[in-house]
């Protein structure tokens, strides 16, 4: 009797062995056959599917064969092994074993996108939304909509979020791409304001922010950025206006054509910067690191006017005598390809070719009123109204008033771009 049991567990343990040893063989076999693939694929592994689901499909679509044997591999050697979400590389002559080494590491493939500095949040939008790889949720809501979405409810979003590539991977949301630029932004902006210089005239980071965004609409030139920023600074504390007309252009929203009157120039918006004393109440666009610090950081000096030299960069002034004769110089007598500064910043490839509108769907919080005009300021601003197209005038109290709907004489901006008969 004890024989026969021997006999019968020696016999058992030999056929286990066969077993075993025939389960690693097709297990063996199994990882090592080649993709039945003759061209670069992508797999798209959607958010919860299981390793199990995506080999049974991967044999249903004739990729692989023995998805049972892969199946047992798996539970039995990656039980804990997460499958992220997104998009893998499938390459000819590549084994299963390579593949699941994708799925083990999470070389998932990525894609990018480019958010440009200059941009308002309508361009944003619209460029998310021509992301075909993201997951668009945001169809149909208004900013309001999603700012809430974001988790930031009542915060306008004009000029919350940072300039930069992105990555991101297929079945990523627009909202957790944008939540991305929106930390992003924040962090930026806290590391700059704690190495700010001191007495500027901003109470809080958000002021600063303001600030960047018309550094960023008006400088041509990268190196310009500080000087540009001294020149509005000093005119905030000597009580000046800033009297930019990135701003007028900004507040005529959808109705800004390409032309800038000097009706509009007297139009009251809440950010028409020649009818408001200081800061708009908001951004304008998006700004660079550069932009923030130079309004943090900006040069010292004495200029408190600049005209645009046609080329991008600027000829800077400390008195209305000789931002007169620059005005005479380089924008009276303009060539008729004057650029005041250079045309919208291009976008990737990936998107639009066409310009997008510089006017934001959500042109000024809701709970802003009207701003009525105000006198202007005692002391001469840059390049008053009266300048705009006619020979400079000798400095007065007030700017000179032509007729109402009469166009500036300055060749048509593009839409996103500076007017030429910047008052700066």
């Amino acid at each position: 009797m004890r024989r026969k049991f021997l006999l019968l567990l020696e016999t058992g343990l030999v056929l286990a062995g066969l077993c075993l040893g025939a389960s690693a063989w097709k297990i063996h076999s199994a990882l090592q056959q080649p993709l039945n693939i003759t061209r670069e694929e992508l797999l798209e592994v959607p958010k919860g599917t299981t390793p199990t689901r995506t080999l049974y499909r991967l044999e249903a679509d004739g990729v692989i064969k023995d998805a049972f044997w892969l199946r047992v591999y798996w539970r039995f050697n990656l039980a804990r092994q997460p499958l992220h979400k997104g998009e893998y590389r499938m390459q000819p002559g590549m084994t299963v074993e390579g593949l699941i080494e994708l799925w083990k590491r999470g070389d998932i493939v990525q894609y990018s996108m480019t958010l440009v500095e200059g941009w308002n949040f309508h361009q944003v939008r619209a460029a998310l939304a021509k992301a075909e790889k993201l997951e668009q949720t945001l169809d149909g809501l208004s900013d309001s909509q999603v700012m809430e979405k974001l988790g930031h409810d009542g915060i306008f979003p004009e000029g919350r979020f940072f300039p930069d590539t992105y990555r991101y991977v297929r079945g990523m949301t627009d909202v957790e791409l944008l939540k991305k630029a929106y930390d992003r932004l924040d962090e930026v902006l806290a590391k700059e304001w704690g190495q700010r210089s001191a007495d500027l005239p901003y109470k809080e980071p958000y002021q600063a922010l303001i600030m960047a965004s018309l550094v960023e609409k008006e400088t041509g030139v990268p190196q310009e950025r500080g000087q540009i920023a001294g020149v509005f600074v000093r005119r905030m504390e000597m009580g000046m206006l800033l009297q930019t007309d990135p701003t007028v252009i900004y507040g005529l929203g959808d109705r800004y054509n390409g032309k800038l009157t000097r009706a509009h120039l007297r139009e009251a918006t809440p950010y028409n910067t020649y009818m408001i004393s200081g800061l708009p109440p908001t951004p304008i666009a998006m700004v660079g690191r550069e932009a923030i610090h130079a309004a943090l950081n900006p040069v010292a000096g004495n200029s408190l006017y600049f005209v645009a030299r046609g080329d991008g960069s600027h000829v800077f002034s400390d008195d209305l005598d000789a931002h007169n004769n620059a005005v005479r110089e380089f924008q009276l007598k303009r060539r008729a390809d004057y650029r005041s500064s250079p045309g919208p910043a291009t976008a990737p490839d990936a998107l639009d070719e066409q310009p997008i509108p510089a006017a934001s769907p959500n042109i000024a919080p809701e709970v802003l009123e009207p701003v009525p005009p105000q006198a202007p300021a005692q002391m001469a601003s840059p390049e008053s109204p009266a300048s705009v197209d006619e020979p400079p005038q000798a400095p007065s109290s007030a700017p000179a008033q032509p007729p109402a709907e009469e166009p500036a004489a300055a060749p048509v901006p593009e839409p996103d771009a500076t007017a030429p008969q910047r008052p700066q």
